[in-house]
């Protein structure tokens, strides 16, 4: 409304869930909201402004990436949180962490590395002129 984009990641609304006796084997590709309670093996890719819960019960292998995430379950593989990463306390993860802000609660255990990721940079272009760069590098005296 008022020219806001409503999306997951701001509204934290859940747009599908996996429950606690699914079991999915294979990718899944998710756009919004999702919570996993149950099993999966497969990647878990979100699309932009995308937001994923794994809950307590959970467990997935495969890899991870989405714009925000919250944590509590058991991950073996590869996360990537482009924004926000909450690991709640039985969070468990084998494996590397890539995220641009992290909330750890205690008890949480990553087996792997934690991998900082800076903001993105802007979108400016720095236009080279190849003729001036030349000019320059021949004008200088050895030293």
């Amino acid at each position: 409304m008022f020219g806001k984009k409503n999306n997951a990641a701001a509204t934290g609304s859940i747009d599908c869930l996996i429950g606690v006796k699914t079991r999915i084997e294979g990718n899944i590709l998710f756009e919004g909201g999702l919570r996993v309670d149950g099993q999966v093996k497969g990647n878990l890719l979100g699309s932009q402004n995308s937001m994923l819960i794994i809950s307590e019960q959970a467990m997935l292998e495969g890899e991870i990436s989405t714009t925000q995430a919250v944590i509590n379950g058991k991950i073996t593989g590869t996360v990537h949180v482009v924004d926000r990463l909450e690991l709640q306390a039985k969070a468990r993860i084998t494996g590397d962490v890539r995220y641009r802000t992290l909330e750890m609660h205690p008890g949480a255990v990553v087996e792997g590395r934690l991998i900082h990721q800076a903001a993105e940079a802007s979108d400016t272009v720095v236009k080279l002129d190849l003729e001036s760069a030349s000019s320059l590098k021949s004008n200088r005296q050895p030293g």
